[in-house]
């Protein structure tokens, strides 16, 4: 009679979570988004529009500019065009979303389509964090070792440095997408926050999280911490051989230069470790909101800004191509 009883219960829970993973699937989620509707929410809403078109504009022009001009075909141009490439691909896949949503009036999102903004978002995030301590390490190679570049920094090595990039943003995607979306979601389908991400999607789910924690865990001190360490090893070296230059103008060059690196690289680094390292008693949603917003939005128009569009090199080959037309 134990056995009988247990059973049934047994069965009961099955039933009643293929019933919300059911419902889940038949109704999706509403996502709440970055700001409502109110005072100055048409001003953010503007403000975002034009973060978005400069951002795509900024970086479209980049990998215009690097594959049509020959003087931009070397290795850190190459690096920074792909870098242009994934943030087209990385603000494109939440952005349109969310300033659609404001204008409708609603942000019901199916769990089809959340499941792939989850899988398209974390693959392009975790491409660029590896691409981002790839390229602080050529930038080293250039500065510190320019005798060893050639040899260091060739085609053959660009290649493996995109591929080992892309196939890092691969393997979190495949990993963390579908630990994330196969948890029952049980709780509230409001999502309060504007884009379907993966921490905010655990507080959801009301399913055994352990294993979704611990490769969590995992992934991010292969993707944030690792990638950030190599960045800030690179450009401790940086700093250190530009301090021992006898020019103080290339000393001043030198300085500016890394640290507007350095304050975006931070930047994106920083709001992704607040997002996916810390403990869930340090997140509110408004807090989530603004962090999310720094790497989402805000990063991907600050990368061409900083990383090229100031560069001397890619103004004189946007020069070129302006006289030629």
């Amino acid at each position: 009679m134990m056995k009988e009883h247990i059973r049934m219960a047994s069965d009961q829970v099955k039933l009643t979570t293929t019933n919300e993973n059911n419902e889940t699937l038949s109704s999706g989620f509403t996502l709440m988004g970055l700001f409502t509707h109110g005072k100055g929410s048409g001003f953010f809403f503007g403000v975002i529009c034009a973060i978005f078109f400069m951002a795509v504009i900024a970086n479209g022009v980049m990998v215009f500019l690097i594959n049509i001009d020959p003087h931009l075909h070397t290795p850190m141009y190459f690096l920074l065009s792909h870098l242009s490439l994934i943030d087209t691909l990385y603000i494109s896949t939440i952005v349109p979303k969310m300033l659609v949503d404001y204008l409708v009036g609603q942000g019901t999102i199916s769990f089809i389509a959340c499941t792939a903004q989850c899988f398209l978002y974390m693959g392009f995030m975790g491409a660029e964090f590896f691409l981002l301590g790839l390229m602080a390490y050529d930038r080293y190679v250039a500065i510190c070792n320019p005798l060893h570049y050639p040899v260091l920094i060739s085609q053959r090595v660009c290649c493996m440095i995109l591929a080992s990039s892309w196939f890092g943003g691969a393997l979190d995607t495949f990993l963390l997408t579908p630990i994330t979306m196969s948890l029952p979601f049980c709780a509230s389908h409001q999502i309060n926050h504007f884009f379907c991400e993966a921490p905010t999607m655990l507080r959801l789910a009301c399913g055994d999280k352990t294993a979704y924690e611990t490769v969590m865990y995992v992934c991010c001190v292969a993707m944030l911490l690792i990638p950030f360490s190599v960045v800030t090893a690179s450009y401790t070296r940086i700093l250190i051989t530009v301090q021992r230059m006898t020019s103080a103008e290339g000393r001043k060059k030198a300085f500016a230069t890394c640290s507007s690196h350095m304050t975006v690289v931070t930047l994106f680094y920083g709001a992704a470790l607040y997002t996916y390292m810390l403990p869930q008693s340090y997140h509110t949603p408004i807090k989530d909101k603004v962090f999310s917003a720094f790497y989402t939005i805000l990063t991907p128009l600050l990368n061409p800004l900083i990383y090229s569009l100031r560069n001397r090199d890619v103004m004189g080959a946007l020069k070129r191509v302006v006289a030629r037309c």
